[in-house]
């Protein structure tokens, strides 16, 4: 985008906010109101990539582009700071976080720049103001989805070297936390019964970290994978003229399998 459609966009913003002539409902807005529609822009961003669909994510780009005009706007109203502070801000960040790029700094591998990276922030964790010291888990955002925070979580500790060193011992923590799983489901125990499967679900994330699998993306995937398995078993079902609720299951399964040696082909 050039200059001149930035300052296009963000003229735009300042219109539709204006207390007299601007939007109703974008003069209502503020940023709680705003979590939502962000997080759906970002949703709608990533289904666009995985469809390959570039004429649509260049439009849900703008969408999600909006939010951050949006955020900004309100910002500067507010006098808190302004889109232009932002994208310094962001441009600040990404020169500390490259030396390599911008300061001739050589790291030897990926394991090392990552190290580098992690240390550049918590260079910038410390240096701002709290009430308490920082901790190794400060600054960690809230509510991301559970899946991407129990990532986040385990990254940061893996960086001051709280992580196994080798992936094989993480493969036997996986069946020791799923026998923990069923050991609570015999006793009945609803509460620890969650309780273990909480951990069960943070240890498979760990081992798709080690496996440098991400774990987001393999639950999108498996989950996709398995709607269009279900799809074609309800459609082979429609077809007889039938609901899925009026077939057994080992019929249901029967068609399961079908649909996936059909589709693998497809």
């Amino acid at each position: 985008m050039s200059l001149r459609q930035t300052e296009k966009l963000l003229t735009i913003m300042a219109q539709l906010r204006d207390p007299e002539t601007g939007c109703a409902w974008d003069r209502q807005q503020d940023f709680e109101s705003l979590i939502p529609y962000t997080l759906e822009e970002a949703y709608e961003v990533a289904d666009a990539i995985e469809r390959g669909d570039n004429e649509d994510l260049k439009s849900e780009l703008g969408d999600l582009l909006l939010q951050v005009v949006f955020y900004a706007q309100i910002a500067q109203e507010k006098e808190l700071f302004d889109f232009e502070q932002v994208a310094m801000t962001i441009a600040d960040k990404l020169t500390r976080r490259h030396p390599h790029v911008f300061d001739g700094v050589v790291f030897k591998n990926d394991a090392e720049r990552k190290l580098a990276w992690e240390a550049a922030k918590a260079t910038e964790r410390a240096g701002k103001p709290r009430d308490t010291p920082a901790r190794i888990l400060s600054g960690l955002t809230k509510n991301l989805p559970a899946l991407m925070a129990c990532e986040k979580v385990q990254d940061r500790v893996a960086a001051h070297g709280f992580d196994w060193q080798e992936t094989a011992p993480v493969f036997d923590k996986v069946l020791e936390e799923l026998a923990e799983v069923k050991e609570a489901w015999i006793s009945g125990d609803y509460p620890h019964t969650e309780e273990e499967v909480g951990d069960l679900l943070l240890v498979v994330v760990n081992l798709a970290r080690h496996l440098k699998v991400n774990p987001e993306m393999a639950l999108r995937k498996g989950t996709d994978k398995f709607t269009r398995r279900f799809n074609y078993v309800e459609q082979q079902v429609l077809t007889s003229g039938r609901a899925v609720t009026d077939c057994e299951l080992e019929e249901l399964d029967a068609l399961w399998d079908e649909a996936k040696r059909v589709l693998k082909k497809g």
